[in-house]
């Protein structure tokens, strides 16, 4: 025998010895032992590097030991222990003492001996561990490896948990434990034979075999965890979901169910990625109330080039009944009320946009006449917004055309165009000046102009219009520091409009498409026009005025404005409780404090000018920090403008359209290391009843979520009485789910 050649001995080449495979989680540690990539793949031409503190040569028995911090690798492959005796005669390798194989996917075993032939594509180990991506831990009594692809353990136990530091005797959440479990490498899946799944050390559910992904695996194609529960209009009911991994660029959902009261019912849905874009296609159909029911949802949106591209968005649905009773609402986008499907080109160029599609509706609940609902096709919009001129000022421009198709009600078709150029000026004394120079133009044509939602006296009706407007904006802002007191902020704002007189004739000549509802706060008093669109346009000479004040001290904040608007004559363009009708409208506030970090309040209201009575209230705060936070809010108008358009103007005494809107919503969240809360509420309290309210409570850790969330509806949907929802989810990472939800 040799004498041991002494030191650190490094990178030594053998051709006869062959290295298992070695997860690339350790080539941080042992970057500088890192070989080409070679796709996981043992090549039996590739030499193995290696490099050991002493080597020692047994020419007698053709022995090779390397002993002391021994680390080999072939290929990304790395293996390490504290002595590797390889014997030239059998192919065997043995390593004892810290054995530490890893692989490039990921993968991490260590065993207290391992004995491995064929190039290490075979072999045997002895007190297994083994770390896998997303925080995936085995352990076995022993373990043996075929073919370099199959790795079977004995005896072992899989969990995502860790071991508490503390009391590391203390069983896990959940694990696994298995009579053996099977671990294919090529095809990245796991198996388990006779297995049971236990939760802090107590058996809890058992499975003769059963298999999942492994980790590392993004897509695989296998069952889903199964819908069960009761519900409205179904009872009992039962889903099985399968995924399918079609391609690299698609898959799909396969979701049959079955329950006790309705027929059955499958749910489809396919996706796809293409270089350009994305699609998505939902369909389901099923049985219930005696008829074949179903939905369709599709959607895509694909990129022609840098500057244009198109897409779609397709929402069907035979009922509402269907659409809720069989969970169809994550399919469905929008409001479920009325679903909007639609087709689109646009285009974004520098300081510019454009685009045509057109868009179709379907009511769904008893309340909405489907006939009323319009169908765009088709809408051409384009905005432009200018580089400064010669002069300083900016222009811009933009128009939207339609043509709105109704089965019950106005055919409207228009072509508009808005246009601007904005000049600001500063003075001399720090006061802030801008000329606006705005104009609007319309041309239009209707039919059944004498339907909702216009109710004029005559059926058709071809005209055009154009509202020039001239603007001078004043604010001069007076900021004072106080030192340990802060600064104060004290801002005057005057903005006085020149226009021609609209009048009321404008509700006669011209069709409503664009302005059906509007709200007059702080946030629109200086505007050219407080309606939402252009169809219905606010004209005359008018001024509108502001104090602006704020209280910067420390982090505190108080920020505060009251205006109000002045015209020559009245607006009958307004209704009388819109706050605008008058040649003084009502007063106009808010209010906004922030005295600490942990408390915001936000309070808009409106008063009428008269005896400065509440027609206004939307008031918002929010109180807390991440471990408790509170937000409240409440709503009051003294109209509801949903009832405004529904018949003939003006609307007569009783009318829905005279009862206020009053109601308050909460909302509060708790985050506490792992555990999440969160719970609403919505009451109207108009009619003292509530409307909704629901709570979500959360438990998440490296390796498990339960979810428990509640939800109930007050409110009738088709003549019901309100539902309820229960959903219960349990979490394995990387394992599954189990949930149940009832409604």
């Amino acid at each position: 025998m040799h004498r041991p050649r002494q030191g650190r001995l490094r990178c030594l080449t053998i051709a006869l010895l062959g290295v298992g495979a070695v997860p690339t989680a350790a080539f941080a540690q042992f970057g500088s032992l890192t070989a080409p990539h070679s796709g996981g793949q043992v090549r039996t031409d590739q030499p193995v590097t290696f490099s050991a503190d002493s080597i020692e040569y047994d020419k007698e028995h053709n022995l090779v030991i390397a002993s002391g911090h021994v680390e080999a690798w072939q290929n990304g492959h790395v293996l390490r222990a504290d002595r590797i005796t390889f014997d030239r005669n059998t192919g065997v390798a043995a390593a004892t003492g810290h054995v530490v194989l890893l692989e490039p996917d990921g993968e991490v075993m260590f065993a207290d001996y391992a004995e491995m032939r064929n190039n290490m594509s075979d072999g045997i180990l002895k007190d297994v561990r083994a770390l896998l991506q997303q925080n995936g831990k085995m352990a076995a009594n022993g373990a043996q490896r075929t073919g370099g692809q199959i790795n079977e353990l004995s005896k072992a136990v899989y969990s995502t948990c860790n071991v508490c530091a503390k009391h590391p005797d203390r069983p896990l959440l959940w694990q696994i434990r298995a009579d053996s479990i099977v671990e294919d490498m090529e095809h990245k899946k796991i198996e388990y034979h006779d297995a049971e799944l236990q939760m802090f050390g107590i058996p809890v559910a058992y499975f003769p075999y059963f298999w999942n992904a492994d980790p590392s695996v993004r897509r695989q194609s296998g069952l889903l965890p199964p819908l069960m529960g009761s519900a409205t209009g179904l009872g009992a009911f039962y889903g099985q979901p399968w995924y399918q991994v079609i391609d690299d660029q698609s898959d799909a959902t396969f979701i049959p169910m079955i329950t006790t009261q309705a027929g059955p019912q499958i749910d489809v849905e396919y996706r796809r990625r293409f270089n350009d874009g994305t699609f998505l296609a939902n369909v389901s159909t099923g049985y219930l109330d005696g008829s074949m029911q179903g939905t369709l949802a599709t959607r895509g949106q694909f990129n022609y080039d840098d500057t244009w591209r198109w897409g779609f968005d397709v929402n069907r649905a035979s009922s509402s009944n269907y659409v809720n009773y069989f969970h169809q609402t994550e399919a469905l986008n929008g409001d479920l009320n009325i679903l909007s499907s639609q087709i689109y080109l646009e285009g974004f160029g520098q300081g510019s946009y454009t685009r045509l599609d057109t868009k179709f509706y379907q009511g769904l609940t008893n309340a909405i006449n489907s006939s009323s609902l319009p169908t765009v096709l088709p809408r051409y919009e384009y905005s432009y917004f200018g580089l400064p001129d010669s002069l300083g000022g900016r222009f811009s421009m933009s128009t939207q055309n339609f043509n709105v198709i109704r089965s019950d009600g106005t055919n409207t078709r228009r072509a508009a165009l808005t246009m601007d150029w904005e000049r600001p000026f500063i003075g001399m004394l720090g006061d802030l000046w801008k000329i606006t120079l705005h104009g609007d133009a319309a041309a239009y044509n209707a039919a059944d102009f004498n339907l909702l939602p216009n109710w004029a006296p005559t059926a058709y009706i071809q005209s055009a219009r154009a509202l020039p407007q001239a603007a001078l904006d004043f604010r001069w802002p007076f900021m004072r520091d106080s030192g340990a007191w802060g600064s104060q902020l004290i801002e005057p704002h005057v903005q006085l409009i020149l226009a021609p007189q609209v009048g009321d004739s404008q509700n006669r000549l011209y069709p409503n498409e664009d302005s059906l509802d509007f709200e007059f706060t702080d946030a629109n008093l200086f505007g050219f026009n407080r309606f939402a669109g252009i169809d219905r346009l606010e004209g005359g000479p008018r001024a509108n005025v502001a104090l602006h004040g704020a209280w910067y001290l420390g982090g505190t904040t108080f920020d505060g404005l009251i205006g109000q608007s002045y015209r020559t004559n009245k607006d009958n363009a307004f209704p009388e409780a819109s706050g605008l009708h008058d040649q003084v409208s009502d007063v106009v506030a808010r209010a906004t404090i922030t005295p600490t970090r942990w408390l915001d309040l936000t309070y808009r209201t409106r008063l009428r000018n008269t005896d400065l009575a509440t027609r206004f209230v939307d008031a918002v705060a929010t109180v807390g920090v991440p471990k408790l936070s509170v937000s409240a809010g409440y709503l009051y108008t003294n109209f509801d403008p949903y009832y405004f358009y529904d018949q003939p103007p003006p609307p007569p005494p009783g009318n829905p359209y005279y009862v206020p809107r009053n109601e308050i919503t909460m909302t509060a969240s708790s985050n506490w290391g792992t555990y999440r809360f969160t719970g609403f509420l919505r009451r109207d309290l108009q009619t003292g009843q509530m409307v909704a309210a629901g709570g979500d409570a959360i438990y998440e850790d490296e390796c498990f979520i339960f979810d428990l969330r509640a939800f109930r509806r007050y409110t009738s949907l088709n003549g019901d009485s309100g539902a309820t929802a229960v959903l219960f989810l349990l979490t394995f990472k990387t394992i599954g789910q189990f949930g149940y939800r009832a409604m």
